[in-house]
């Protein structure tokens, strides 16, 4: 696309969108149930400032959304974001084999994305994702408003996982 297309706005879902404290449950025994943790995805609620900020950011740019979570739940991703009518937009999910980090799979997408169309801002709650997004020179919003616990953190960084 050129580079005078809409700019993109990227969001994360899990603690951006969607609220993951009911099923962080199952990350706390060992070892962890990552296929109970993602099966339990399509009953998240929304976060109605993640919402909000995804719809402020359709009047003026592309939604796309950029997960940690495996390929194989974009089936359930798609109906849960269009049950709650949040904007339509490509989904960039890890591949199923894929346990590198979330700050370098998605900093892998950003820079991808970037290099023909301007990236707004990227939305996300991984403090580690959002760090080195702002080191590479992403306009980053950090998400602050879901809950999270230990377990989800190890999981995203040691594990690979989301």
């Amino acid at each position: 696309m050129p580079r005078n297309s809409r700019p993109l706005a990227v969001f994360d879902l899990d603690g951006t969108l969607a609220e993951t404290g009911h099923r962080q449950h199952f990350l706390e025994r060992a070892p962890r149930d990552w296929a109970g943790f993602f099966g339990a995805a399509g009953r998240d609620a929304p976060l109605a400032e993640g919402v909000r900020l995804a719809l402020e950011a359709a009047g003026e740019c592309e939604v796309v959304y950029l997960t940690g979570r495996p390929e194989r739940c974009r089936a359930d991703t798609v109906a849960w974001l269009a049950e709650h009518g949040l904007p339509g937009g490509r989904i960039w999910m890890r591949r199923d084999d894929d346990r590198r980090p979330a700050r370098t799979t998605k900093l892998e997408v950003l820079r991808r994305l970037s290099g023909d169309r301007e990236i707004r801002m990227l939305v996300d709650d991984d403090e580690l994702v959002c760090a080195a997004a702002q080191r590479a020179g992403f306009r980053v919003v950090r998400a602050r408003w879901a809950s999270t616990s230990q377990a989800l953190r190890d999981g995203q960084e040691r594990e690979g996982r989301t």
